[in-house]
């Protein structure tokens, strides 16, 4: 290697232990498969059959999303993720090179997968989605309680069973999730615009809307909060996947893509976050792998346990795509959030899973 370029690693090592992580973005995208994540579109999904796509929407598709490669594939599916986070970050998750995550709960459902993920432990006494307030306390509201995180953290979600989930009326946390009505004057302009948009707008479920919506309420409450930790929540793959179509699904795949692309170059125009701020990624489960069962999850969907981690930000290792690691668990990202920040969260909560920092090249701060 020529100096010229060992300068140059000397020096972007240099930065990244200078500039350590102030801030976390998490994302979570409701049911995507590591599948479609590592492979891209799944051909025995493009059909009527086990896809639920119109035949005469096949060759727009197919155009949109198909590739002779699996790298080709996903990329044309998610061109930020494979553009720039598995460039500049790591992906666990890709079996196909011994690289697996995991949920830890045995229910493979959402409420008890976000439990898992915030809190760093499953909760056998979360079985199923019932939107009852969480008695376990988030790695969300632990940092609100900290030094420097108070009043700087917030949320925004698809699903508006996160209420329950980050126990907002413990937690104060501020949180936005559609569908909800806010009192007059208990929210910004902005955020009871997209209120009023929600009226008019029909819901795709009895408890959850458009991902567009937690997106734009996202931009404002960053803008509004400022905060050093914030979790957007999508959902729409789960609900196009519960609805078997295939078509819907991979085009919210893209536009997820598109929302955390969008998101992350507004961050990196502002002084407080660009450079200091890690972007984490996860699902909350995984799906079935058949054609007739890749709509659905739960105990009884054979690897619907099967998930993935996404990171970048100062001080995380560009190793890409990942091989022969060891088995993650999703109940990792809640302590590997905290210890990003610098902040111990199993010395409060010694039964949560190790954050994942020595895979991802972190030291110890």
């Amino acid at each position: 290697m020529k100096i010229p370029a060992l300068l140059s690693l000397f020096c972007a090592a240099s930065l990244a232990s200078a500039q350590p992580v102030k801030n976390v973005l998490l994302v979570t995208l409701d049911g995507l498969r590591w599948q479609e994540m590592f492979t891209g579109a799944d051909e025995l999904l493009l059909n009527k059959e086990h896809g639920g796509v119109a035949d005469g929407a096949l060759p727009a598709l197919r155009r949109d999303y198909w590739a002779d490669t699996p790298a080709a594939r996903r990329e044309k599916l998610m061109p930020f993720l494979w553009g720039t986070i598995a460039r500049q970050g790591q992906l666990f998750g890709n079996r196909a090179l011994n690289s697996p995550v995991a949920v830890s709960n045995a229910e493979r459902v959402s409420y008890p997968g976000y439990n898992e993920l915030l809190t760093g432990r499953p909760d056998p006494l979360i079985t199923n989605n019932t939107p009852r307030p969480n008695p376990n306390v988030t790695v969300l509201e632990w940092l609100h309680g900290r030094p420097g995180f108070a009043g700087r953290v917030a949320a925004s979600a698809a699903w508006n069973v996160f209420v329950p989930i980050i126990n907002v009326g413990r937690s104060r946390l501020p949180v936005f999730v559609t569908l909800q009505q806010s009192k007059p004057g208990a929210v910004s302009p902005r955020i009871a615009e997209i209120e009023r948009w929600m009226q008019d707008i029909p819901p795709i479920s009895t408890s959850e809307s458009f991902d567009a919506f937690a997106y734009e309420a996202a931009l404002d409450l960053i803008a509004t909060h400022r905060p050093r930790v914030f979790l957007l929540a999508l959902g729409e793959p789960d609900e196009w996947a519960h609805a078997r179509r295939y078509d819907r699904y991979l085009d919210s795949i893209r536009r997820c893509d598109r929302f955390i692309r969008q998101l992350w170059e507004i961050l990196q125009t502002q002084p407080e976050y660009r450079g200091t701020t890690a972007l984490v990624i996860s699902p909350d489960h995984g799906r079935g792998v058949l054609g007739a069962d890749w709509t659905s999850h739960g105990r009884k969907v054979p690897r619907s346990d099967e998930t993935w981690l996404v990171a970048m930000g100062p001080g995380i290792a560009a190793r890409g795509e990942r091989r022969d690691t060891a088995l993650l668990h999703q109940a990792q990202v809640a302590a590997t959030v905290a210890a990003l920040l610098g902040e111990d969260f199993r010395a409060a909560f010694p039964e949560a899973a190790p954050p994942v920092m020595e895979w991802l090249g972190v030291e110890k701060r």
